[in-house]
């Protein structure tokens, strides 16, 4: 088996925490509308409780992945708090050390309502979320670090108002103490605050110093684009977007959060895994290469698509965030892109084989002893005109790879 270099450096994940509550519903139904019918007592069975949010799921996995976390989220001091941050304890020792106690607020929780093969629904209390604050994070917690992960602004209600000055403050903060930065969204309730945020203009000012940035395709076309998100989601009547999507809409996605700053930007695609596309600024690449052990030259200007593998799906909770670790974990590990890219997308596979969204994930030697036992990927139903399937790497690499080389190729 192929072995890789450990990760020494501590990496801070802050953000949105919460507690998650998940009952277990019953199969069988098409709709969760069906399975939660108004009027009856539905029986259910054992309620799954575990830590929620980018804090433990993205903290926590990559701590399984093998990655030292300081874990910065902001919790109330009551009953769900306190297990908050229990559970936290019970993952390792110190991984609530930096975690912030508001003595006056309720902790937040969600109830996660997952029935097997059907699209989860979330009742989402935000508590002291909407409170937090680049000035939250302790100094000690970014001191000796070389990656500041942040996720899920888009639950934040300072984040996200004022056109994210709190957002643009934070990540100028991680730039400032000499940091790698990254950042990951969730989908915004178009019926919400959130959802009325002027998203573009926010990116605006965040993403000049997120270095990488790791929304879903969903998250970050409703963000960039609302107009082509209302009109996918009508042709596909609701149902799979990632089905009306071809290599063009992504190329000219991921194109437009280049422009607006970001140096990697990877689009998470669930069963269809996970679309990468990097800057072409050899100088951006040579300066993150100071803080990380990457080869620039892998890195500039690549456009590769890898498919998520086949499961026994349980229940997708978490499976972006465990994405997000597996991802970083790579990059942290000095792995080239078609690497890194692997393990982001065998993380999330892994993680739906569980219902919570942890336990699913194997330690990183287990994790790439599967990768190279064989392990294989789900056929694509995207349309990637002009693109080519390494068989070696198993992976898709576009047209426009390494500035065009394959187009060139073709031509």
């Amino acid at each position: 088996m192929t072995k890789h270099s450990e990760v020494t450096t501590p990496v801070v994940v802050a953000g949105h925490t919460c507690l998650d509550l998940i009952p277990t519903l019953p199969a069988g139904s098409s709709s969760l509308a069906k399975v939660l019918a108004p009027g009856q007592m539905l029986q259910v069975g054992a309620m799954t409780v575990a830590n929620g949010g980018t804090v433990p799921n993205t903290g926590l996995a990559m701590d399984r992945l093998g990655v030292p976390v300081r874990l910065v989220g902001k919790v109330g001091d009551d009953a769900i708090g306190r297990l908050t941050l229990d559970l936290l304890r019970r993952h390792g020792a110190g991984l609530a050390d930096a975690m912030v106690v508001d003595a006056g607020a309720d902790s937040s929780y969600t109830v996660i309502l997952s029935a097997p093969g059907i699209d989860r629904t979330f009742l989402h209390n935000p508590g002291p979320n909407d409170t937090f604050r680049a000035e939250d994070i302790p100094e000690a917690a970014l001191a000796g670090a070389s990656l500041f992960h942040f996720g899920y602004p888009t639950l934040m209600q300072r984040m996200f108002e004022a056109e994210g000055r709190a957002l643009q403050a934070l990540f100028h903060r991680g730039k400032a103490e000499g940091l790698v930065t990254s950042l990951d969204v969730s989908q915004p309730d178009p019926r919400s605050e959130a959802g009325r945020a002027d998203w573009r203009a926010i990116l605006e000012r965040a993403l000049p110093d997120v270095d990488i940035f790791l929304p879903g395709l969903e998250e970050a076309l409703f963000m960039i684009d609302r107009d082509r998100f209302e009109q996918l989601h009508a042709e596909t009547e609701g149902g799979e977007m990632i089905d009306a999507v071809d290599a063009p809409l992504l190329g000219d996605l991921a194109g437009t959060l280049l422009d607006l700053g970001a140096a990697v930007v990877g689009l998470k695609m669930g069963d269809q895994g996970m679309y990468l596309r990097t800057s072409g600024d050899v100088g951006r690449w040579q300066a993150l290469a100071e803080r990380l052990p990457l080869k620039p030259r892998a890195w500039t200007n690549r456009e590769l698509l890898a498919p998520a593998f086949q499961a026994d799906l349980v229940g997708t909770t978490g499976a972006g965030d465990c994405t997000v670790a597996g991802f970083l974990a790579g990059v942290l590990r000095g792995l080239e892109p078609e690497a890194a890219l692997t393990a982001a997308v065998a993380a999330g596979s892994s993680n739906v084989e569980a219902a919570d969204a942890l336990s699913g994930v194997p330690a990183w030697d287990d994790l790439w002893s599967r990768i190279e036992g064989g392990w294989a990927p789900i056929p694509t139903r995207l349309r990637l005109r002009g693109w080519g399937w390494d068989t070696r790497l198993h992976l898709w690499i576009g047209a426009w790879d390494r500035g065009g080389l394959l187009a060139d190729a073709e031509a």
